[in-house]
């Protein structure tokens, strides 16, 4: 691709100045560039095929498309899901028809490919099916979700990590060094660690970076050259993390908290919980979650936790952030670190599968209400022993269940917390009706 002339070239932003030229200037990514992996041999062996590339922001998919194009010789052609519709895929798709006749490979980069819909994502199919386009769509979102079925057959998915905060800093020498390209000419100084921190700053970005250190420099440069804390302080003073609020790294940050609630280990789980607060999640959706929490995964292990999930909820209302937040992260440590029982949850599960199994069954007849002479009459009711009129309070040979249905056991206390007393009470109480059922046949 054209850079087009050397004035235009030096208003082009740093990142995209320094983006790579070969495979082997490209920072992160080791697992999927590693010698000998299969997008490496693929590429050796001339076998370039149609692919998703899946990763955060910032992680080197459009630079990846690039080199694949450089590598495979082909025609670059790139669209935004964005900003493009159906008549400029067709526009891209003619041109790339028109060189595929002529003998020529054209890689079509479809950036944000998830915000296509169905009829825009299908309009593809046919020219990746007669090898027209190698097909190289790129997304945050996961593919499996966001992506037609049938356009996930035809391709490749190949995951990219964040850029760890290591190579993101040698990307950073790089520019600094860089004379052509970079900021080589400009005689910077940066302080000690100051790379460091704009490495860690950028959140796994390389593109964030370069641009937190394009800025870094233009202070610089009017004040001696030097990037030092005041600098740095000035460009990184209000830096956010990546969170994606409706997106899949959302659901991987709440499915972490969950699941370090559920296995008692209350310093991941506030790990979690500051992480998805600092990011921006609604505190209101992390209460609700956390009362999930405690009638899932903690039940009659601890009654208390329930209301606790409750009063932490009414508090953060209350309260506001940041006031309210140490309410939800008391809650999260109590959560954590009480008494777990998922017993409540199964034996709720088991009834509902028995009641979708087995329909609209009667209700026995001595245990039908019978308000009226005539109910009496039909024999509701009858039969039924008042428990509170039998030795020990409880009618041991009642049964409870539909006559279809027969008796069940759904809820199986585990021996913890304060349902360890409910399992000893029940487990006496079930061999008792059991003894008295089988004694009266």
């Amino acid at each position: 691709m054209s850079t087009g002339t050397p004035a235009a070239a030096e208003l082009r932003p740093l990142a995209e100045r320094m983006r790579p030229r070969a495979l082997e200037e490209m920072v992160g990514q080791r697992r999927l560039l590693a010698e000998g992996s299969a997008l490496r041999r693929a590429l050796a062996a001339g076998r370039l095929h149609s692919m998703i590339l899946w990763g955060p922001p910032g992680c080197g998919k459009t630079t990846l498309a690039l080199l694949l194009a450089r590598h495979a010789q082909a025609h670059f052609e790139a669209i935004s899901a964005v900003l493009a519709g159906l008549p400029q895929v067709r526009e891209v798709l003619a041109r790339a028809q028109a060189r595929f006749d002529a003998g020529e490979r054209t890689l079509l980069f479809v950036d944000e490919v998830h915000r296509f819909n169905k009829a825009q994502q299908d309009a593809f199919l046919p020219h990746i099916e007669r090898g027209t386009i190698v097909f190289v769509g790129a997304t945050t979102e996961n593919p499996s979700f966001e992506l037609n079925s049938a356009l996930l057959s035809r391709c490749r998915v190949h995951v990219l990590e964040a850029v760890a905060a290591e190579d993101i800093r040698a990307a950073l020498e790089r520019a600094l060094a860089d004379e052509e390209r970079g900021l080589g000419g400009l005689g910077l100084a940066v302080e000690a660690d100051g790379l460091a921190q704009i490495a860690l700053a950028a959140d796994g970005d390389v593109r964030r970076a370069l641009t937190l250190l394009e800025i870094a420099a233009d202070i610089a440069v009017g004040e001696g050259g030097r990037i030092d804390s005041d600098t740095l302080q000035q460009v990184l003073a209000d830096r956010t993390r990546r969170f994606d609020k409706g997106g899949d790294a959302f659901y991987d940050q709440i499915s972490a908290l969950h699941k370090c609630v559920r296995s008692s280990n209350p310093d991941a789980a506030l790990y979690w919980l500051a992480r998805m607060l600092d990011g921006g999640a609604d505190p209101a959706y992390l209460a609700r979650r956390l009362a999930r929490m405690a009638v899932e995964d903690i039940g009659l292990a601890d009654p208390r936790a329930l209301q606790m999930a409750i009063d932490a909820w009414d508090a953060y209302d209350r309260l506001g952030s940041p006031e309210g937040e140490l309410a939800l992260a008391q809650l999260t440590l109590y959560l954590a670190s009480t008494a777990k029982s998922n017993a409540a949850y199964t034996a709720w599960k088991a009834a509902r599968a028995d009641v979708e199994a087995h329909g609209s069954q009667p209700v026995p007849l001595h245990l039908r209400n019978a308000p009226t002479g005539l109910m009496q009459a039909l024999g509701h009711g009858r039969g039924y022993q008042y428990d509170h009129d039998v030795e020990g309070g409880i009618a041991l040979e009642q049964t409870g269940f539909p006559d279809a249905i027969g008796e069940r056991v759904y809820y199986a206390p585990v021996g913890r917390g304060m349902e360890a007393k409910l399992k000893e009470k029940l487990d006496a109480l079930r061999a008792a009706r059991a003894q008295a059922r089988a004694a009266r046949k």
